[in-house]
């Protein structure tokens, strides 16, 4: 059975242990291109900054275009529950809580791919 990464930092050590950190990140590009929110994480870009950038990217939608940010979740598949479950009073860490279900959902998706 598979076991999630509890954290974002954890996420990303997996991925590139596993060499599906580049996956990961045409994945990301890929839904948010199909969610007409167009981002491009360059194949180069470290764990740290892509945690960054994609906070800032969350931050953005939730406070400037909430009905594309809740199509994006859609798009990704995103757990509307686990969605439900977040402290909404700081968008700050509410926006890194989000970024952290988007990549988890993400992580999946490449990760399954590679193993069935």
């Amino acid at each position: 059975m598979y076991i999630a990464p509890n954290t974002i930092e954890n996420l990303l050590s997996e991925a590139e242990k596993e060499s599906l950190y580049l996956k990961l990140i045409e994945q990301i590009n890929k839904d948010f291109n199909l969610a007409n929110e167009p981002i491009d994480f360059h194949l180069s870009i470290k764990p740290d900054e892509l945690k960054v950038q994609l906070h800032e990217k969350v931050y953005k939608l939730i406070q400037y275009k909430f009905a594309e940010y809740l199509n994006l979740l859609y798009i990704i598949d995103v757990s509307e529950d686990q969605i439900k479950k977040l402290d909404g009073s700081d968008i700050s860490e509410l926006a890194e809580q989000v970024a952290f279900l988007i990549l988890k959902r993400e992580w999946m998706k490449v990760w399954f791919r590679k193993n069935y």
